[in-house]
Order: structure tokens, then sequence, then C-alpha cells
């Protein structure tokens, strides 16, 4: 099942949720951008902090955003199910997101999940049994030119291939944090080569 799916345990779905003291704050600020009679615009960035804060978006969530905002629940169910970056299960600490759409698929994504799934021991819309990492298929996450790449977090992981790919997850499995970009040396989206043009000193 993915980490979009709905919670396999309706007593933590639907527990009532609250934004702690610091978020709280953080969801005025939000709201303040907003005309009174537009407050329903902030509802993307209510589920992100209350996601943030829960880890995922229950149940618990959707209806306080839902009463926040004076809209029905189903109205905010709407978003959250639409958007893939928001998870309606909990995940693991590492939420591992690979893109196997087409430009990642042509640069080896399948040889990106076999390499996460060898790692970490699990498949997709699975987590791992001391609860670091869930691993999700997703669709295209407008990185193609530095593809196959994952998003894990809020960081990207790009240029992989199977070792570098174990190795990010290996980092973090030992608590590192390790560096996003092109895993490959590239520098930021230019040829896999090196600059071609605008080299000379004087460029």
């Amino acid at each position: 099942m993915s980490a979009s799916a709905p919670a396999a345990n309706p007593a933590a779905d639907r527990a009532p949720f609250a934004f702690d003291a610091e978020n709280e704050a953080r969801a005025e600020a939000l709201l303040a951008r907003y005309p009174a009679a537009h407050r329903q615009s902030a509802v993307m960035g209510l589920l992100d902090l209350a996601q943030r804060q829960l880890g995922w978006v229950s149940r618990g969530v959707i209806e306080a955003v839902a009463a926040r905002l004076g809209m029905a629940p189903i109205q905010v169910e709407e978003v959250a199910t639409f958007y893939t970056m928001y998870n309606r299960r909990p995940v693991g600490r590492h939420h591992v997101q690979i893109c196997t759409n087409l430009p990642c698929l042509l640069r080896g994504s399948d040889d990106i999940v076999a390499a996460a799934r060898e790692a970490l021991g699990i498949g997709f819309g699975e987590t791992s049994a001391d609860g670091l990492f869930t691993l999700s298929e997703v669709e295209c996450l407008g990185a193609c030119v530095n593809a196959p790449m994952m998003q894990i977090g809020d960081d990207y992981y790009e240029d992989l291939d199977p070792a570098s790919t174990k190795a990010v997850l290996e980092a973090l499995r030992r608590g590192e944090t390790p560096r996003p970009g092109s895993q490959s040396g590239r520098q930021g989206s230019c040829p896999a080569g090196g600059p071609t043009t605008l080299t000379g000193k004087g460029a």
C-alpha cells in the first residue's frame, strides 16, 4: 500500500490533531498572508505544516484544517489525496521516493529501485521494521536533466547509480546527512562531461 493511501489504524487516523505552540505561530503567520475571504487558499500550507509536525496527514489533521479554514472535510481530503507530497498513512523517519517516470526510466531507475530494495529490505509502500525508512514510487519530480533521482524528505539525490543509491541510504541509516544534489559530481545541470561553452577566463 502506498504512503498516500489511508492509514490502516482507524484510531490513529481519527485522533484529534492540534498544532503545537511553535507550529501554531507558523500557522497564524501563514493565514495572515491571505485576505479573510480567501483563507482557504492556505489549505496546502497548513497540511504541509501539520505533516511536518505529525509525520503524515491523518483524518484528524484533515478535520482540524477544515475547521480552521471553514471548509468541508471532503474539500481538504480532495487536496490531501490529489498531491503525492501528502502522506495519508504513517511513514518512516526517512521517506525514500524514487521517480520511475520516463526520463528516469530511460536513465536506469529500475536499477535504482533494485538497489534501494536490496539496501532497505522493503518494497514500494512498505516501511522497514525499525521505522527508519518508507519506500515509495513516485511520478516526475522535475529533476529530469539529472535523472535518475530520488527524493528523501526535502532533499533531491540526483545522477544516481546503484552504488551511490546504497551509499546515500546507508549514510542515513548511520545517522549521517548525505550531501544532496548530483551524486556523480556534476555541477548543477551542466553536461555530464563538463561545460562545453563559456569555458575561457574571459567568457
